[in-house]
């Protein structure tokens, strides 16, 4: 009698184990359900299995900057097409990136493409493009691989309808499959910031007063050039900056200065130790008709309030614009 009340006994202390087993699994699963997804939300990349890139790309959205950047779109000022005359940086052609030959246009009226529109963001913030100026990733800027620099272009979303006016003042993109690559506000304001990538109807748009099309090659003009502390920006130099940064490789400075004297820079050297800890390093670098330049660096940046608080501090001094450079 005893033997079969303990035997009942175990039989429902398992038969009780086993219940509340399965409503701790129960639970457990409804957890796991109501949690909310990754990557559902306008503020992260969402990138998809046709537009992921390469690991460590600058076209893949997850690479460049995880989560999108707060932007006013109210506050980008509209790009408004006026007569320039091309820059002595940026034109050179032809020109070579990764082994592929480029050909400039002479003249962009009359162009117009279809294909897939690229963007890049914060990584390549402050460096320079391919005409000496500084990418601002808040304007409403491009990269091109063949128009002349600068231009204009008005670029439309197939997919939305969306439609903007950009200035051309980079090269790129340098990767198969991509007829344009948009900065960062840009891509904001045609919808596809998130996407990475989107379908578009590239444009070119001819000021009012400009030089109508010519067979000869359009003269260079030099005083045109932006006021730039590197000389020696040309198309392969930013695409192997570009092609770095993209890699992950090498880390960002700060150029603040270039002088042909060694005495300028190490006077910029002792200033700059008064406004940042930072380490000041003089690279010196000899060109080819032999003379030597030697800039001046900060860094490496470890991240962008850095950068900030040294362009503050240079602004307020008067220091000139100081630009990134990946070393």
């Amino acid at each position: 009698m005893k033997l079969r009340m303990t035997t009942s006994l175990s039989a429902t202390l398992s038969a009780t184990i086993r219940f509340i087993a399965l409503l701790l699994a129960v639970a457990l699963t409804a957890c796991r359900s109501s949690a909310p997804t990754p990557a559902t939300t306008a503020s992260t990349a969402a990138v998809s299995p046709a537009n992921a890139a390469k690991p460590g790309s600058r076209y893949s959205l997850q690479n460049d900057v995880p989560l999108l950047e707060k932007i006013d779109l109210d506050a980008i000022k509209p790009v408004i097409p006026r007569v320039e005359p091309r820059t002595q940086a940026g034109n050179k052609s032809p020109y070579v990136v990764l082994g592929k030959t480029y050909i400039v246009r002479q003249n962009e009226a009359g162009y117009s493409e279809v294909g897939v529109a690229s963007w890049y963001g914060r990584k390549f913030h402050g460096h320079l493009t391919s005409n000496g100026e500084k990418y601002d990733m808040f304007q409403l800027s491009a990269a091109h691989t063949t128009l002349p620099i600068p231009s204009y272009i008005k670029v439309t979303n197939l997919d939305n309808g969306k439609s903007i006016v950009a200035r051309v003042n980079d090269r790129g993109p340098f990767h198969p499959g991509r007829i344009i690559d948009m900065s960062y506000a840009a891509a904001a304001m045609l919808g596809y910031a998130g996407a990475g990538t989107a379908r578009v109807k590239v444009e070119s748009i001819v000021p009012d007063g400009a030089r109508a099309p010519s067979r000869a090659p359009a003269p260079v003009e030099t005083a045109s050039v932006p006021p730039v502390l590197n000389p020696a920006v040309t198309e392969e130099t930013v695409a192997k900056e570009r092609l770095m940064i993209e890699e992950g490789r090498g880390k960002d400075y700060m150029q603040v200065g270039a002088f042909g004297v060694e005495k300028s820079a190490l006077a910029l050297q002792t200033r700059l130790q008064g406004m940042t800890r930072l380490p000041i390093v003089i690279h010196s670098e000899k060109a080819a008709n032999g003379s030597v330049l030697y800039k001046v660096r900060v860094g490496p940046l470890a991240d962008d309030t850095q950068v900030q608080a040294l362009q503050d501090a240079m602004s307020a001094a008067k220091m000139g614009a100081p630009f990134k450079v990946r070393l």
